[in-house]
């Protein structure tokens, strides 16, 4: 029998069991995460091992090691933010205005994930990345590689001041979960991530002042700064860019219930 049918085999007599155990301990989702989880392990040891971590509520993404994120694999390490899909629409848009030759920094950066999908969309790119989070520095060289480099620092303190109005696209997926509704979010995210990469103030809007205050002296004449948001914040997102001198728009993709705010700094590139 082959490497192959062997593999197969194994799977196949420990899938059933496997999607039980996960049903029981209510993942709603157990047919695709016993999937996910046989292709990862290596052997039937570290399968039972990964089963017991997820079992006991612990992210199915810290599980495996990596998140999918636009066709690629993220590694996610603990104590860093876990990347959702509905971010993939900020990194489409981001895209969007990326052009070969770019200065793009993703700020709050967590993982690297948008920073790393940019890498691999748009060539040529001068692409930075950076978070106060250690881990999730560590987490994103890891992901970025060559691709661009990855600071450590509050959000523009973290930046090399060379960068100063010549940020073509600025990206900061910024924690805007209010405060009081932190005890509201599941589980995984509230037990697992760190408090700081959820918790966006009173309103949620907090990180996202910060960010849009010092926007217009990073971002060259033209560049654009987008944000990630919620449906029922965007509107005062977007009242917070324009208080900072840019012009905003909203980008919503209704699929991944995505909202994206987009400030462009006035003048010409």
């Amino acid at each position: 029998m082959s490497v192959t049918s062997v593999s197969n085999s194994l799977s196949a007599s420990l899938s059933s069991p496997l999607v039980t155990r996960l049903r029981a301990a209510g993942c709603v989702f157990a047919e695709d995460e016993a999937e996910l989880l046989l292709s990862t392990a290596r052997t039937p040891d570290e399968l039972d091992a990964m089963a017991r971590r997820r079992c006991a509520g612990e992210p199915l993404e810290l599980v495996l090691g990596w998140a999918g994120f636009r066709g690629l694999r993220i590694t996610v390490t603990p104590g860093v933010f876990v990347p959702r899909r509905r971010t993939e629409f900020l990194a489409d848009r981001a895209a969007a205005l990326a052009r070969p030759g770019s200065v793009v920094v993703d700020l709050c950066c967590g993982s690297g994930a948008v920073a790393t999908a940019l890498a691999a969309t748009v060539t040529g790119l001068d692409l930075h990345a950076a978070d106060i989070e250690p881990p999730a520095v560590r987490c994103a060289r890891l992901n970025l590689g060559d691709a661009g480099r990855v600071h450590e620092g509050d959000l523009y303190a973290a930046l090399p001041d060379t960068l100063r109005g010549r940020v073509d696209v600025l990206v900061a997926n910024t924690p805007y979960v209010p405060t009081s509704e932190i005890p509201l979010l599941p589980p995984e995210a509230r037990d697992h991530e760190p408090l700081v990469t959820l918790d966006g103030g009173a309103d949620g809007l907090d990180v996202q002042r910060r960010v849009a205050a010092g926007a217009r002296s990073w971002l060259a004449p033209g560049g654009s700064l987008l944000v990630e948001t919620s449906e029922r914040q965007a509107v005062r997102t977007m009242a917070v860019f324009a208080g900072a001198g840019l012009v905003p728009r909203l980008a919503r993709d209704e699929e991944l219930d995505a909202h994206v705010v987009i400030g462009v700094r006035p003048g010409r590139r």
